[in-house]
């Protein structure tokens, strides 16, 4: 008898996995790309607030796989691509490969002292293998450090889900070239509301933000240091570029708070807990 709980588990998990792989293609979504509709549908069922079930992922992952290969698109025809069309593919070519890394060790169980027991950062080499997009040969590395800051986008940068707790919000949709202007402008105003981003700490006379701007301190400069002479002119680079970044979507009081102009800033340390929502949301 002790082992029917065992036994119905594995029914249930083997039956909705059957479930997921046979769903059938719903009706396009409007500015859906027939290239990414199948990651569309993968993100969509698997995604939750930016969490991945990645036992159910894995267990039908015979879409992804079959999306990841499809995006070793001819280079003549990724080079006749419009510039979103470009940049939403390397969102999404990132974030499908992680998505890829991490089942294919799931459960990650890895020993560094200097990340979480599953983080995605346990996996040697994850972020440095050659992978086959766009007719060429790349790495995730390569994709977040060299290839997506060439767009001078840097919400992009925040687009990328990294595997991680502490990274930009894994959305439940591919990008698109036709959303793309949308999607990148819900990345901006959701970066204050997302304490792993963005902390404004009044009592404390702090604003911490994530260490992905430090990471890619000259890209948010280049867009978003566009007045240095202003009010925040003794200040630095980097911060002048986060004040501008964000300053449009602060609530009032935490306006009023920058405004005053006498706060510290603080890059927190990046989580790089597994965004796994198959055992329970992280804590």
């Amino acid at each position: 008898m002790g082992r029917l709980p065992s036994l119905i588990a594995a029914l249930v998990l083997l039956s909705t996995a059957a479930a997921l792989e046979s769903v059938q293609p719903q009706t396009p979504a409007p500015g859906s790309d027939p290239l990414h509709r199948p990651f569309d549908q993968i993100l969509d069922v698997n995604v939750r607030d930016g969490y991945v079930y990645y036992r159910a992922l894995q267990s039908t992952r015979g879409a992804l796989d079959r999306y990841v290969s499809s995006l070793n698109v001819p280079q003549a025809t990724y080079e006749g691509w419009s510039r979103d069309a470009k940049i939403a593919f390397w969102i999404n070519a990132y974030n499908a490969v992680v998505l890829q890394t991490v089942i294919n060790r799931y459960p990650i169980r890895g020993t560094s002292s200097t990340f979480p027991p599953a983080s995605v950062r346990q996996i040697p080499g994850g972020f440095e293998a050659k992978h086959r997009l766009a007719g060429r040969a790349v790495s995730l590395d390569e994709i977040d450090k060299k290839i997506l800051p060439e767009f001078n986008e840097p919400r992009a940068l925040l687009a990328l889900g990294r595997g991680a707790v502490g990274s930009g919000r894994l959305r439940s949709e591919a990008y698109t070239a036709a959303r793309l202007a949308g999607q990148l402008d819900a990345i901006r105003a959701e970066f204050v509301s997302e304490e792993h981003m963005l902390k404004v700490d009044r009592s404390a006379g702090q604003i911490s933000t994530t260490s992905i701007l430090s990471w890619h301190e000259a890209s948010f400069v280049a867009a978003y240091d566009q007045e240095p002479k202003g009010p925040f002119a003794s200040r630095s680079p980097i911060e002048r570029a986060l004040l501008t970044f964000i300053m449009p979507n602060l609530l009032p009081l935490e306006r009023e708070f920058a405004e005053q102009n006498q706060f510290k800033v603080v890059f927190h340390r990046f989580d790089w807990s597994l965004n796994d929502l198959t055992g329970g949301r992280a804590q």
